[in-house]
């Protein structure tokens, strides 16, 4: 990583109430990475306060991956840095934090599947970091973004939490899952056909030394299932949207699936989105997923709602569009920044 001129970054270990005794077995205990303003983590009394962002990682990523450094591509400390260095944004505390499950993702939601991953950010982790940090330790001063799983729980955490955060940026999230998940039933019906059942798919997935594109596109499945649709009682404590042996959708499974979809939870959340000071949404228009469309049914709904929110797309798909955020923290930040 490239020297920070005006960020650092500390690797907190951070236990979890929330998520001790997990049914998925995961541990309590992560590293929380935090960038925060080089005088903020010995800052004595006084010394001032900081707004927070919360930066939810995408599925099979952590917060702490958000930090690694590729070629041509800058870290999130850099883009940041950057950032400041050009005045585009001011000193704030931005929180990375661990939310992955041996299914590879919790979508930030409680479930009976994978534990209690909203109470984990909600309950825990933020009152952690306004002890630990010198923050500005109130709704109007806090954020949360993320990309695709993240951008979805960022988007699901602003709805459903307006007393915790006061802006949202929502990168590529989940939306629309009629087109961003069922097109891909068949790959996990595949998967199941192939092992026989659930358990030996996922007992061969998980020892296998490398995971294929197709086993991870139907894991994901099955994570998503986890959130949408957990059942202590079935085979990796889940409820498939379809029969294992034909196919067929299940209604009443798959209506689960969609209760938990922003474009139809827009509706009943839409007081919550109009108090926040920034509901920032996009999307690549050539997204794999096709959550571009779900972008443009959620952009319908909220101008029929009046809910102010920028959205934008733009020409990408969905994999190394991180350079986004250069777009949405210093809309975030001007959301947040102290009075």
């Amino acid at each position: 990583m490239a020297t920070l001129k005006h960020f650092q970054v500390l690797i907190e270990e951070f236990e979890s109430p929330a998520l001790r005794g997990n049914p998925a077995g995961d541990p309590s205990v992560r590293e929380v990475a935090v960038i925060a303003p080089r005088w903020a983590a010995s800052a004595p009394a006084g010394a001032g306060r900081c707004p927070v962002v919360l930066v939810l990682a995408g599925f099979t990523s952590s917060g702490p991956m958000l930090l690694n450094r590729r070629a041509w591509l800058p870290s999130l400390p850099e883009t940041l840095d950057r950032l400041r260095e050009e005045g585009r944004i001011g000193d704030l505390i931005a929180v990375l934090p661990d939310a992955l499950t041996i299914y590879g993702g919790s979508q930030y939601l409680n479930s009976t599947a994978t534990g209690r991953y909203r109470d984990m950010l909600t309950d825990d982790l933020i009152p952690w970091i306004d002890r630990r940090f010198p923050t500005l330790a109130a709704a109007g001063h806090r954020a949360v973004a993320g990309k695709s799983s993240g951008g979805y729980g960022a988007l699901r955490l602003a709805m459903e939490r307006p007393d915790l955060v006061s802006a949202v940026a929502c990168h590529s999230g989940d939306m629309y899952f009629e087109y961003c998940y069922r097109h891909d039933f068949p790959k996990l019906l595949a998967q199941i056909d192939r092992h026989g059942s659930i358990e030996k798919f996922m007992e061969a997935f998980l020892a296998a030394p490398k995971k294929t594109s197709e086993q991870i596109l139907a894991v994901d499945l099955v994570a998503m299932a986890a959130a949408y649709s957990p059942n202590p009682a079935k085979p990796w404590r889940v409820d498939l949207p379809f029969d294992e042996r034909t196919g067929e959708i299940d209604p009443a499974v798959w209506a689960r699936w969609l209760e938990h979809d922003p474009v139809r939870l827009v509706e009943q959340c839409a007081e919550a989105l109009r108090g926040m000071r920034l509901v920032f949404l996009d999307c690549g228009s050539r997204d794999q997923f096709h959550l571009h469309w779900g972008l443009r049914i959620l952009r319908e709904r909220l101008q029929r709602l009046n809910v102010p929110h920028v959205a934008e797309e733009f020409d990408d798909d969905h994999m190394d569009t991180g350079y986004r955020y250069q777009v949405s923290l210093p809309k975030v930040w001007n959301a947040i920044r102290p009075e």
